[in-house]
C-alpha cells in the first residue's frame, strides 16, 4: 500500500514523500521534494500521485475487450 506523506522540514518548508507499507512496516520511502509555497506543495502532491499511479496495474485490460 502506498500513501503520500507531508511533513514540515527544519527550514520551514513542506516536504512530500511517497511511502510504501507492508503490514504496519514502512518498506520504502521516496522523497518527492519540498516547497515553501502552497503552489509548490500542490505541484509536489501531483507528482507524488503520478509516482503512486505508475506502480498500479489496471483492473481490466481494455485492449483485450476490444477483440472479438
Amino acid at each position: 500500500m502506498a500513501y503520500v506523506r507531508k511533513f514540515r522540514t527544519g527550514s520551514g518548508a513542506v516536504g512530500v514523500q511517497v511511502c510504501w507499507k507492508k503490514g504496519r512496516e514502512v518498506v520504502r520511502t521516496e522523497h518527492i521534494g519540498s516547497a515553501h509555497t502552497d503552489e509548490g506543495v500542490e505541484r509536489l502532491l501531483r507528482k507524488a500521485r503520478k509516482v503512486i499511479d505508475a506502480g498500479k496495474s489496471p483492473l481490466f485490460d481494455l485492449r483485450s475487450m476490444d477483440k472479438k
